[in-house]
């Protein structure tokens, strides 16, 4: 890890200990499909308990840090420079469902602005990392490092976009479908896969070429925020344009080539 700082080992360290423990939940979920109670409680047990080893983790080698959790909220730190940003399981229908695509999410801000961030693929051993200034990296299941440099793709018929579907209960179901018909009749494929941690992931490392989603929560997206920019992707704020969409959690992203088609399409 040559291009992993000390803060980003630490998130890294945290990220593989609650990988382990939803790597043994994950090979239980199957069994509980055929019975009565289903997997649902099981899941949500498991989701709790990844976030509780991360957090006992960070908090052992960076005390004092605060915390926004997608389980346990805000925890105040002494450090009020810091806070981490954590999805424990982003993708938990796919891992309700036995479906090996779901990731743990771990972002950090400092002095109130994104820092750094680590997405972990836990099925298939890749771990996507950045920090401010520093690039975007992977390491994958072989222990060999990359570098992640979003690709200067122009055409955009030839792209691959990934998306997020508003699902029962939420609202925005017919914008959604409007946005979809124009993008999808402009490019090659659309992808949905349910996790937005990989989807920013993905983005960076060139398997998509674009993503766009609204509703999400800031642990969804603030590790993949800072990941996706540091691999000289293009992030904003999917209906005002802004630069911070972590807080309204609309959010649109693609290359610096590619974007402004994305959101011609997108305007509907």
């Amino acid at each position: 890890m040559a291009n992993a700082s000390p803060l980003i080992t630490v998130m890294m360290n945290a990220a593989r200990i609650g990988a382990r423990s939803l790597s043994r939940d994950f090979g239980e979920v199957e069994n509980l499909q055929v019975s009565k109670k289903g997997p649902a409680d099981f899941v949500t047990a498991a989701d709790r308990m990844a976030e509780e080893k991360i957090f006992d983790s960070l908090r052992h080698d960076r005390p004092g840090y605060g915390y926004l959790m997608e389980e346990r909220g805000i925890v105040d730190g002494s450090d009020k420079t810091h806070r981490f940003i954590i999805d424990p399981l982003d993708g938990t229908l796919n891992f309700m469902h036995g479906n090996p695509h779901f990731a743990i999410s771990i972002g950090v801000e400092r002095e109130g602005q994104l820092h750094g961030g680590v997405i972990y693929d836990i099925i298939r051993d890749e771990m996507f990392f950045a920090e401010a200034g520093q690039g975007a990296f992977l390491l994958d299941s072989r222990g060999v490092e990359k570098r992640l440099r979003m690709p200067d793709r122009t055409d955009f018929t030839a792209s691959v976009i990934a998306t997020g579907t508003p699902w029962y209960g939420k609202p925005g179901h017919a914008k959604f479908l409007k946005e979809l018909h124009k993008v999808m009749a402009n490019c090659a494929g659309i992808r949905r896969f349910g996790s937005a941690a990989l989807d920013l992931a993905w983005v960076a490392a060139g398997r998509f070429d674009g993503f766009w989603e609204r509703g999400l929560h800031p642990w969804d997206i603030a590790a993949g925020i800072v990941i996706v920019r540091e691999a000289r992707g293009e992030v904003q704020e999917l209906d005002t344009g802004a630069p911070d969409p972590l807080n309204s959690g609309n959010l649109v992203c693609a290359s610096t080539t590619l974007m402004p088609q994305l959101l011609k399409h997108l305007s509907v």
